[in-house]
Formats: C-alpha cells, sequence, structure tokens
C-alpha cells in the first residue's frame, strides 16, 4: 500500500505493481535500441485501482504530482528487469525516458463526472484526471519547448531545478530565496544557471471539437486546445477521432492592446487513444442479430418483400419514391474498396446526387441519412467555401496551422451538401479529389500535406429553370461534366402534375400528421424504427463483402456497352466511371446472405 506523504514509498509501491504486472511491456522497452527516444507504458486505470485503491485516488486527485512519480517509478522497475533478466545483457540498454500512460477505458473514470463533453468542462475539473472526446479539427507543427533548468546557489553551491509554468507561458520563474533545506538555511538570493543542465521536450498543439451531433439544434460546439508532449507528438492529424485523457490546466491568454487577459483551459495530453477505426461503431446486441436472421429467413423466399419492408422505414414521411429510398440504403452501405497490384486504391463508398423541383422531398432524405449515420456533416453549397469543405490555414499565435473543414470531419462517415448548385464553380472544383481519390492535397502558407477524406458525398441541387428531358444534366444544372461523373447515383425527382398521385400524397401526410407511428423496434415485421436501420446499416457493411460472379460481371459489362453506344446527351456520365459505379452499387450488399 502508498504511504501518503512519501513519494519514494509511493514510487516504490508503483514499481512493485509494474514488475508484477508489466515486465513484459519493461522487457520490449529494454530490448529496443534507441536510448534517448521516449517510450510509452499504457497502463490501465482499473489494474491501479485494483491493485491500490487509495494510490489510484492520489493519481485522479493529483496527476500532476502523481504522474511524475509514477515515471520515475518505470525507471527504477525497468532498471531491475534489466539486472535481474541474463538473457538480456548485450542485447538490451537502459533507457533515459519512460512515461506511464494511463488509459481510463473500462474504469470507473468512464462516467460523465470524469468523462464531460467538452462543453461542459468547468473550473471543477481544474487540476483532476480528465478525459475528453473529440475530433481533430487544427493541428500545430511539433516544435521544442523546455522542460527543466538547473540552478546553482552563488552562496552555498546548492543545486536545484527549476520548472517552467504553463500557465505564464513557460516562462521560468526563480524562487525568492535558496531552497536548500540545511540546519542552518542559506537564504541566498544569488542563483547561477548550471551550464548543459537544460531538458527539452517535443511539443505540440491541437485543437479538438466535440461532435455536433451529440448537441442539440442551436448549440455552437465547443473546442479545447491540447498540449502533446514526448511520445504522443504527430501521431494524430486533423480529422481524427481521438479520445484524451490528462490534467486540465489553464494559461493566460495573449496580450493583446484593448483586450482583457483571460485564462484558457487547456488540457496537457497523458494519454491520447486514435478512434478512427471506431467511427463507425453502433452497439448492436446479441438479441437484435438475431432478429435480423430470423426475419431474413422468414423471407428467404420473397426477398424483395424483405428489403421493402426495410425501405419503408426510410423516410417515412415521404410516400413512395421506393427507388430513392433504395438509392439512399445503397449510399449508406457502400460498396467494397479495391486495391491494385499498384497500390492504387478504388473507392468503395458511392456518392449520390439528388436533382428535383422544389418540394419533392430532397432536403428530408439528406436529414433522415445523416442520421442514419453515425459520423456526418451537413452544410448548404451557399455558405460552403472551398476553405470550408476540405481545410483551411488559419495563424494562431504568429504560427500557421490547418482546420479541418467539412469533407475532412467527414471522414469514414457522411457528407451532406444542401443547395449544391448555389455554390460557386471554383468551390465545386475543389472537391474532386475528395470524391474520387479520397484525399486532399494541401500546399497553403508553407504547409504541405494530404489528408484522408474516405467520405460519401450525398447533394441536392434544384434544376436550372425548368427541366428539360431531352437535355443533359450538365444543361440542365449547370454542374460540368467532371463533376457528374464523380456522382454514381443521379436521381430526377420531378413535381409532375398529377390529381391521382396528389390525391394520394396529401392523404398520406394528413395520416402522418393525425396519429403517431404504432410499429417500433421490437418487431421487424412491420416498418423499422430509425435506430433498428442504423444497426442494420452497421451490421451488414462490417460483416458482408460481396464478391462479383461471372454472370454479374458480364451484365455490367453488357449494360456500360450499351450505355456507351446510347450516349447522346450525358456522355460525361458514361466514362469509366460508370462501369465502375456499376461495380461498385453491384458489391453493396442489402440483405443478409
Amino acid at each position: 500500500m502508498a504511504v501518503p506523504g512519501n513519494p519514494d514509498a509511493q514510487i516504490q509501491a508503483f514499481a512493485s505493481f509494474l514488475l508484477r504486472y508489466h515486465s513484459p511491456d519493461l522487457r520490449s522497452i529494454l530490448l529496443s535500441p534507441d536510448p534517448k527516444l521516449h517510450y510509452p507504458l499504457i497502463i490501465s486505470f482499473a489494474e491501479i485501482l485494483e491493485f491500490d485503491p487509495r494510490l489510484a485516488h492520489h493519481l485522479f486527485s493529483r496527476p500532476s504530482d502523481f504522474l511524475p512519480l509514477f515515471d520515475e517509478a518505470a525507471l527504477r522497475a525497468h532498471r531491475v528487469v534489466l539486472r535481474g533478466s541474463d538473457d538480456l545483457r548485450g542485447s538490451a540498454c537502459e533507457k533515459a525516458y519512460i512515461h506511464v500512460r494511463i488509459n481510463v477505458s473500462g474504469s470507473p473514470l468512464e462516467c460523465p463526472e470524469t468523462f464531460p463533453s467538452i462543453g461542459r468542462v468547468r473550473v471543477k475539473h481544474r487540476g483532476f484526471l480528465l478525459t475528453l472526446k473529440g475530433t481533430v479539427i487544427r493541428s500545430g507543427a511539433v516544435k521544442m519547448i523546455e522542460g527543466e533548468r538547473e540552478y546553482q546557489c552563488r552562496k552555498c553551491r546548492h543545486r536545484f531545478k527549476v520548472y517552467p509554468e504553463m500557465e505564464t507561458g513557460n516562462r521560468v520563474v526563480l524562487p525568492t530565496s535558496c531552497p536548500s533545506r540545511g540546519s542552518k538555511g542559506c537564504e541566498g538570493t544569488h542563483f547561477q544557471f548550471v551550464e548543459d543542465s537544460m531538458v527539452c521536450h517535443d511539443y505540440q498543439d491541437i485543437k479538438i471539437q466535440e461532435s455536433a451531433q451529440l448537441l442539440d439544434i442551436g448549440s455552437i460546439p465547443r473546442s479545447i486546445p491540447v498540449v502533446l508532449m514526448d511520445d504522443l507528438v504527430d501521431i494524430v492529424k486533423a480529422g481524427d477521432d481521438v479520445v484524451v485523457t490528462g490534467v486540465l490546466s489553464a494559461k493566460w491568454s495573449s496580450d493583446l492592446k484593448d483586450v482583457r487577459c483571460d485564462l484558457d483551459p487547456v488540457l496537457v495530453a497523458n494519454f491520447v487513444w486514435r478512434t478512427n477505426e471506431l467511427k463507425s461503431e453502433i452497439d448492436i446486441p446479441d438479441d437484435v442479430m438475431k432478429k435480423f436472421k430470423q426475419f431474413w429467413s422468414e423471407c428467404r423466399d420473397t426477398p424483395l418483400r424483405g428489403r421493402n419492408t426495410i425501405l419503408q422505414g426510410i423516410c417515412p414521411q415521404i410516400f413512395g419514391l421506393f427507388t430513392v429510398k433504395l438509392a439512399v440504403a445503397l449510399t449508406l452501405i457502400g460498396g467494397v474498396q479495391h486495391v491494385d497490384a499498384s497500390g492504387m486504391k478504388i473507392r468503395g463508398e458511392p456518392h449520390m446526387l439528388l436533382v428535383g423541383d422544389p418540394g419533392t422531398g430532397k432536403s428530408q432524405f439528406l436529414k433522415f441519412a445523416a442520421k442514419l449515420s453515425n459520423r456526418s456533416v451537413i452544410t448548404t453549397g451557399l455558405g460552403s467555401t472551398s476553405a470550408g469543405l476540405t481545410v483551411t490555414a488559419v495563424k494562431d499565435g504568429g504560427e500557421w496551422m490547418l482546420e479541418a473543414g467539412a469533407l475532412v470531419l467527414a471522414d469514414g462517415g457522411l457528407c451532406c451538401i444542401d443547395e449544391f448548385d448555389s455554390m460557386r464553380e471554383h468551390d465545386r472544383a475543389t472537391i474532386h479529389e475528395a470524391m474520387e481519390q479520397q484525399t486532399i492535397s494541401v500546399a497553403k502558407a508553407g504547409l504541405v500535406t494530404t489528408l484522408s477524406t474516405r467520405t460519401t458525398v450525398f447533394g441536392a441541387t434544384n434544376p436550372k429553370g425548368q427541366y428539360d428531358p431531352n437535355q443533359c444534366l450538365s444543361v440542365n444544372t449547370t454542374l460540368s461534366g467532371p463533376l457528374l461523373s464523380r456522382f454514381d447515383i443521379v436521381l430526377v425527382l420531378l413535381d409532375t402534375k398529377n390529381p391521382e398521385w396528389d390525391a394520394i400524397v396529401s392523404s398520406h401526410i394528413l395520416a402522418e400528421k393525425g396519429e403517431a407511428r404504432k410499429n417500433n423496434s421490437d418487431g421487424l415485421e412491420h416498418m423499422w424504427s430509425l435506430p433498428m436501420i442504423r444497426r442494420y446499416i452497421h451490421y451488414v457493411k462490417q460483416h458482408f463483402k460481396p464478391v462479383l460472379t461471372k454472370e454479374s460481371e458480364k451484365v455490367i459489362s453488357s449494360y456500360y456497352q450499351l450505355q456507351r453506344r446510347s450516349a447522346n446527351h450525358n456522355v460525361a456520365r458514361t466514362t469509366v466511371r460508370m462501369l465502375e459505379s456499376l461495380i461498385r452499387l453491384a458489391q453493396v450488399c442489402l440483405d443478409m446472405p
């Protein structure tokens, strides 16, 4: 058990914990060749809590004091492993820097009090071990920062270390008198810097923002700066989803004329977990999976009836339009990504464009698709620029940084762009690379990089004037041919004057307003609920990767050649990209085999 107030006893207690549970990790660190690198040692908070609850409480309530002690304990433990292992001699070397990284996953610290949203961070959280979740919207350059200095008293020759203070902009403040604890006390006031005693660390500033999907309408997503040091630098980039555990601190804002100087919150990271591979993770209980399998076993002889049952739950407030609902389902599930022999990737995410008259339900389909996707960004063409869609360079504190746009933030999800025709031609041209190559190449303000945009683009646009079926899409929509060829599905919705259809639609809308739907997610024989459709889309997307058969390849090839021969107006739509779109859509799995 750790002894409160005795640092050496606390170091020894944690060192014994490391030797008992993490000797293999220490051995792997010892076998690493470079002795001057910073090595992480990831420890679960639940393990510490089980080993010594009092030590875990001290770590949570006073992380600034105990994390350095844990680093010292890791160094002490790895020396014990080195001396006690004869097989490591000659192949292992002692390391100078080992940092204990605390992972709170699966521990009591995942409660809302210690794992709040970024917008709910308050002064009461300062000084505690805090965990925040968000998306990296800004990533700065890796710098070098001073970590400690050593001074010597001119009077008694006592040496002591001084650490920079983050609150004052990493300024080094010397003590007013000599900190020597001798019997008589020195009380000297003149100190001399010891040469070659400065210790520097790698340093990087990033900014994370909370997910807009978790906020109410009208709420602004909040962000907080995060400080990464040593082995944590340069492991995340703009657009990454991260979970950061660290210590909430504060620093004075920049000194500007006629601007009040405030304390800005900042999170000093101890552990960073990239959750990009978990972007689309949705909890699917075993009983729900059994319902899916039972549903398709009952519909084995009539698969179209099962398909139509699922499609009824997509945008149920719109009557009919099963073709559009089927296209929405195919777009959200997506195809299979291919990688050729040269390493070139062919995207598996299809793009969809709705062209239609006002009042045909385009925006409702966009918003419902955003609800079905676990990660989505909604924007409009009128308020979007090329920088807002891709990436922009901003200047913060005299340094240029990259800030992610809508397509980068929607990486791994869905980006909905309404009023696509309202965008300027220059702004529309900037998303060509993002839609086809799924990357964004940036060269701004001396920053040259490439960001990932593995996203599905769902656009909606109005036709230019009255839609003319005899003209090509480029003329009817004012969209360029290269941009239209990147959409896998283009559907035209026209408001035809049909009294019978108008009577049916009006009756459906009045029935929807008059009574709420009685069906829920418990039964799959009726209309599926929104959470159930989300789970089903995620399930089939993750578990099934269809492969084209010889017969399907012949059908696709024949249809593509037929379209090439009969292409009179829509020449831009019948390029090789159309063949890739056919293959991509043919590999979408809507039903369970």
